[in-house]
């Protein structure tokens, strides 16, 4: 038998935990995340070569082909600025029509 007023008392009951608060966006050309842009633009360029190699089409009896792609729409999560800088600091080249290639092409 248990008594009523010897019960536990009630845990409150758990939230989620909450992310950790944004900090505030720094310089856009700052180094860590000139950083960051060219980091993620070389991912992209990557798995677009990879998109382009792997399609259908290069032949049945072949392993397929090298990919004909060497410059891309940069990624849009950083602004033009960090782009025009990474072209200035000689990392990036500007082909036209928004597009950009690495300067020292890694394929």
């Amino acid at each position: 038998m248990t008594d009523d007023s010897t019960q536990r008392p009630q845990a409150p009951p758990l939230s989620p935990p909450q992310p950790p608060p944004q900090p505030p966006p720094s310089d856009p050309l700052a180094p860590e995340n000139l950083k960051l842009a060219m980091k993620a633009f070389n991912k992209r360029l990557r798995l677009t070569r990879l998109d382009d190699e792997s399609r259908l089409g290069h032949g049945a009896m072949t392993s397929g082909g090298k990919s004909g792609i060497y410059a891309i729409t940069p990624p849009n999560q950083f602004p033009k600025a960090v782009w025009d800088e990474l072209v200035r600091l000689g990392k990036l080249k500007y082909v036209g029509q928004g597009l950009y290639e690495p300067v020292n092409p890694t394929y």
